[in-house]
């Protein structure tokens, strides 16, 4: 029996970040389920969608690759889409103001969104670790990643159990006071400069945590938002008809309409290294790209 269509919801405007394709943690089944059930009119990608930190040439599974394609496959129908680098894909950066169709490529976005001004960036320019001691971050990746492949364990042992899944990352973050003081940072540095500087909403990804929040500034009031990750909170930033909104993926929606061709996943792997899979997607991106 063949599973059933979702019915699209129309989305004025999509945000995902942190969605760290290429790393074992990375939910691609899920976020690939999502994405199938919504039409954008316009996409923002948040950085850190590909993990080139922390890719390995032997996985590359299929689930992975059905993602990018999907985007394509909004590129070729005319969705805008802004490509906004983060750290674990600042190769990118490099290439800022690069365009093709209806993608492009920048470091930082400023988006005018009914009348009001939307400053848009990854976030990882607050992080002083990212700034002076790269190697730390690096392996603070590694083992966050770690951390990831353990807690598919345990949720695979909590679910033939009939419990619910659990986030070992998120049970630490939450548990650590320096973690939370440091969201707390974040998000007020982020909305002050912000305010500084005339915007009403500032966006960003990094640290994996969800968030719309007004803030009170001597230059008055911004609202934060973060669209999260898609590794332990599986959420984006949806704005449709004048409000925003965090999604946050649950597997019980989409339980009668999951992909049917995500079997045997492990059989697909590629040996392309980070640069010739960049290449690889460039190409099909010239394909793709409805003419103007």
């Amino acid at each position: 029996m063949r599973p059933k269509k979702l019915r699209k919801r129309k989305v004025d405007i999509l945000v995902l970040s942190d969605i760290h394709l290429g790393t074992y943690g990375c939910r691609a089944k899920e976020l690939l389920n999502y994405l199938r059930s919504v039409s954008p009119k316009q996409v923002i990608l948040n950085g850190d969608i590909i993990d080139i930190w922390q890719f390995s040439k032997r996985y590359w599974p299929k689930s992975h690759m059905k993602v990018v394609s999907h985007l394509f496959k909004w590129m070729s129908k005319g969705v805008k889409m802004h490509y906004i680098t983060g750290n674990h894909d600042e190769m990118l950066r490099k290439f800022e103001g690069f365009k093709v169709g209806s993608f492009r490529l920048q470091n930082k976005l400023v988006l005018d969104l009914d009348g009001e001004k939307v400053w848009v960036f990854h976030g990882d320019v607050f992080d002083v670790t990212m700034q002076h001691s790269r190697w730390l971050t690096k392996l603070g990746a590694i083992g966050y990643d770690t951390l990831i492949l353990i807690n598919q364990v345990v949720n695979a042992i909590s679910e033939f159990f009939g419990k619910g899944r659990i986030s070992l990352s998120k049970k630490v973050k939450n548990s650590v006071k320096g973690a939370v003081k440091f969201i707390n940072k974040f998000e007020e540095t982020a909305t002050t400069i912000a305010a500084e500087n005339g915007y009403k909403y500032v966006m960003c990804g990094h640290i994996h945590h969800p968030e719309i929040k007004a803030y009170e500034t001597e230059h008055g009031q911004v609202t934060y938002l973060n669209s999260g990750d898609w590794i332990e909170n599986l959420s984006s930033l949806e704005y449709n008809k004048g409000e925003w909104t965090i999604y946050k993926y649950r597997d019980e929606e989409y339980a009668h309409h999951a992909a049917d061709d995500t079997h045997h996943e492990q059989d697909y792997m590629s040996d392309a290294t980070p640069k010739e899979l960049y290449g690889r997607m460039l190409q099909e991106m010239l394909i793709v790209a409805p003419k103007n």
